[in-house]
């Protein structure tokens, strides 16, 4: 090949990089000047006045620290005008989530994470807000009074809670999102991020967050929305993006996580056929499932439309053995979930978390996806899930007979007799309960039938009258208990139920009384002497046990971490 050949390609690179970023500066100039002008117009315009507005009232959360029978440190403290704010500090008037920093990741409780979680989601907890009038969004303002910095993404959702008819179609649009990022400073703040303009008003907001990164509780003091009644002009002018200015992440949330088209992905019309695909037809059918098992699931639904080869490897059950579908929350209905169902016949581990809420799954649908692939299922995520019934529990009992996980976190919807279905997965091994109504008889009939139970979560269950009951049953039938959660339980929990675990729960690893009153040194002493493998142990606001208590044991414990709040 004559040499004049590769310099005319270099050229020709050349010429056009300098092409495309004159192309995006020049772009990017008239979009800052359409910008302007919009913003000058609508400055001048006194016809549609901004409304600026509190939240009204907290329709939902996923967790928070404060007793479901009290105010204190509860996400409730989000309605209204502040409380707090401008101060800064501590202060029990406040929203707090549950957990901060990484020890939540890193204690024995925890659940190993799921594969193929996109990167950029990273959301943790959530809260959702409504407001009084319906407006399109121009700002929303938090205001944060300790350890800011844990809001990652802000939402919009088009349907009205207020409204006495049913919604034919819900939306959520992402407003504003952000990367975890660690702030050095832990005094008050109003947060005010640039969002985006979105073409449909609001009067529902969500927030997620992330306290990853903090070294103590985040607390929020309040939410404003600022908004006009009409649409504005900026909504309805499509701007200029150029394709440089759009990375990864903002691909996934322009094509909605992957999930709003992931239908018309897998039932695509049959790929015609092409061309052989040279080399990459001979490599291991193995080693393609294995390439492919680094690919989200909106990157599979991609890839399955180039080829017929990598259509029947993206289609493969073995891709669907971790299934995440929390990241998608927003999107998933009935019918992705109808989609999904003949590739996820040997799924084994499944994240519902967050879904299906405000109608987007029903009971007749979950239960057709679970009777087709239930039976493989070890664990089974649904925390926030509030479309969850009676009947739901009822077929997760019937149709997944290996289950050893099972999470209902903050579905508190649940019926109490719902419960009693648990009972007949004897094979578990973990069961969260934190947040929901289950009542004794049913808990008792859980641990009578369920003694393989090695993690129990009780956390906020505030319909368990007797402790003294329960702690006895777990005594007798859950001897390889690892970890056990009574966070804001019960006040009744008392010494007799801690020597009741000393004696017959000596593999105990991690035990949170987050809240008790009738806890006393002495019986956790007798605690930490029989269970030789305790490395957590949470007594936060347990009133017996003061500051040089905590002295005492840790002196006397040195490997057991003693956690209460403040002496951290």
């Amino acid at each position: 090949m004559s040499p004049v050949f590769p310099m005319l390609t270099v050229l020709t690179m050349f010429y056009y990089i300098c092409l495309r970023r004159r192309a995006r500066t020049a772009t990017r100039g008239e979009m800052m000047n359409s910008h302007r002008t919009i913003e000058s117009n609508s400055r001048t315009s006194s016809l549609n006045a901004e409304v600026v507005q509190y939240a009204k009232e907290v329709v939902d959360f996923s967790s928070h620290y404060g007793s479901e029978n009290s105010m204190s440190y509860t996400m409730r403290n989000l309605a209204g005008v502040p409380n707090v704010f401008p101060s800064s500090g501590d202060f029990t008037q406040t929203a707090v989530f549950r957990t901060y920093g990484t020890w939540w990741d890193q204690c024995p409780s925890a659940s190993l994470p799921f594969k193929r979680t996109p990167p950029n989601f990273q959301s943790q907890d959530y809260v959702e807000l409504t407001f009084e009038q319906q407006v399109y969004p121009t700002a929303v303002h938090v205001l944060e009074t300790y350890h800011p910095g844990a809001v990652i993404r802000i939402l919009a959702c088009s349907a009205n809670p207020y409204s006495p008819n049913p919604p034919t179609e819900v939306r959520w649009e992402i407003l504003w999102s952000e990367r975890p990022t660690k702030l050095n400073a832990s005094q008050a703040r109003q947060f005010k991020p640039c969002i985006k303009q979105i073409n449909f008003p609001t009067n529902l907001i969500r927030l997620e967050v992330n306290s990853s990164l903090l070294d103590y509780y985040t607390e929020l003091d309040a939410v404003v929305l600022h908004g006009v009644k009409d649409k504005p002009v900026l909504s309805l002018k499509t701007s200029l993006i150029d394709m440089n200015d759009i990375d990864d992440d903002a691909y996934e949330e322009k094509d909605g996580c992957g999930m709003d088209n992931l239908n018309k992905k897998f039932s695509s019309a049959v790929l015609r056929e092409g061309p052989n695909n040279g080399y990459f037809d001979k490599l291991p059918y193995e080693l393609i499932q294995l390439i492919l098992n680094h690919l989200t699931l909106p990157d599979l639904c991609r890839l399955a439309q180039t080829c017929k080869l990598l259509s029947q490897h993206c289609c493969d059950p073995l891709q669907y053995i971790h299934l995440n579908l929390q990241p998608y929350w927003a999107k998933l209905d009935d019918t992705s979930l109808e989609f999904l169902q003949s590739r996820c016949t040997l799924v084994q581990w499944l994240n519902l978390s967050w879904t299906g809420n405000r109608g987007f799954i029903s009971v007749a649908g979950f239960s057709r996806f679970l009777k087709v692939c239930g039976s493989e299922l070890v664990r089974l995520e649904l925390s926030c899930s509030h479309f969850l019934n009676e009947t739901c529990l009822e077929v997760i009992s019937e149709m997944c007979p290996n289950l050893q996980a099972l999470n209902l976190s903050s579905c508190d919807k649940l019926p109490p007799q719902a419960f009693n279905h648990i009972a007949k997965l004897c094979s578990l091994k973990r069961l969260v309960l934190y947040r929901t109504k289950v009542e004794q008889t049913a808990l008792l009939s859980i641990l009578n039938f369920c003694s393989e139970l090695q993690h129990l979560s009780l956390g906020s269950c505030v319909m368990i009258e007797d402790y003294d009951v329960i702690a006895s049953m777990i005594g007798a039938k859950c001897k390889k208990l690892r970890t056990l959660d009574l966070w804001r339980s019960n006040r009744s929990v008392c010494d007799t139920d801690i020597e009741e675990l000393a004696c017959n729960c000596t593999r105990l690893q991690q035990l949170d009384i987050l809240g008790t009153r009738m806890v006393s040194p002495a019986s956790l002493r007798k605690l930490l002497e029989s269970c030789k493998d305790l490395s957590l142990l949470d007594v936060s606001f347990c009133s017996q046990i003061d500051n040089r208590a905590v002295l005492e044991l840790n002196a006397s414990f040195p490997k057991v971490f003693i956690k209460k709040s403040f002496t951290q």
